[in-house]
């Protein structure tokens, strides 16, 4: 609890969450949002008059150093096994894994802003840093709003360029996958990693459904919209400094293989990711700075 700033507007709550986690919850007549310092990590998000958009497994974890199953996990600096051996684990970098400071909150007429920071210095000892020592300052900011709108800005501190990947892993509520659609990607190339060790590329024909475990890596800079049908509402989301979306679903198996996700909750979610992976990994020079950015918007 003394990662955080103490000036904090009156919609702004620092709290001891699920398993005795730091959150900080943000209630305003325009929305309610929740941020847990581990991984600042965004864990619910509702606009006014809306059901919750953002979704969180009943079975997921919440201890120290455990992944969150749900919300918007932040990867960096790798994703999944990471492009170089020896990277992983943990999968998806250690961002997600360690607490985070809250530096700044404020309330611009229930628009909230909450502005959060991780260093090299805040990692300093932890095995999985020592897999990519380099001097960092990331600083993420989350607006709960009638929008949600979320920015990850990497500066490299140190005195040699640097390679990093990165992606908002966001699992979005739908009311049953198998009516959802993902509208914005026809003709992206993409890489279809259930495919395994070696994941096909191919080209997206329409828009993406869902039959099966669907993990792909896209090649796509513009928005999509979350088509769900059966709840009669759509999330659009829009991106910034980004060049792949990353669309996953579990399906009944790996569902099932996974201990911190229900058995029976694979139709509930969908991951759209705002992300630079793979070949779009950031190179930044000394001093140089990258921002990626998502906003998410709800229309019936």
């Amino acid at each position: 609890m003394s990662n955080a700033a103490t000036d904090l507007p009156d919609s702004v709550t620092l709290a001891e969450g699920e398993g005795g986690l730091p959150v900080v919850r943000v209630a305003t007549a325009v929305a309610t949002g929740e941020v847990y310092l581990q991984g600042a990590q965004v864990t619910a998000w509702t606009p006014a008059g809306s059901d919750p958009v953002i979704w969180v497994s009943g079975a997921a974890r919440f201890a120290v150093g455990e992944a969150i199953r749900g919300g918007i996990p932040i990867c960096f600096p790798w994703f999944g096994a990471g492009r170089e051996p020896g990277l992983a684990p943990p999968a998806h970098g250690f961002a997600r894994l360690v607490g985070w400071r809250l530096i700044d909150a404020t309330d611009d007429a229930g628009a909230v802003t909450l502005t959060l920071r991780l260093t090299d210095a805040d990692v300093a000892g932890l095995p999985a840093a020592a897999a990519w020592p380099h001097p960092f300052t990331a600083t993420y900011r989350v607006t709960f709003g009638r929008e949600l709108a979320v920015a990850l800005t990497v500066e490299n501190t140190g005195d040699a360029g640097v390679s990093f990947e990165e992606a908002l892993h966001t699992y979005l509520a739908v009311s049953d996958v198998r009516a959802t659609a993902v509208v914005g990607l026809n003709g992206a190339p993409y890489l279809d990693k259930t495919a395994g060790a070696t994941p096909e590329r191919m080209t997206q024909r329409g828009d993406v459904t869902f039959g099966g475990e669907t993990d792909r890596v896209y090649g796509s800079v513009g928005s999509v919209v979350v088509r769900d049908d059966a709840a009669g509402r759509s999330v659009g989301v829009t991106k910034e400094g980004s060049a792949n979306t990353v669309v996953w679903n579990p399906w009944v198996e790996k569902a099932a293989a996974m201990a911190d996700f229900g058995d029976d909750e694979w139709p509930m979610m969908v991951c759209v990711e705002t992300a630079n992976v793979l070949d779009d990994a950031v190179v930044l020079a000394p001093g140089e700075r990258h921002t990626m950015t998502a906003r998410y918007t709800v229309t019936r």
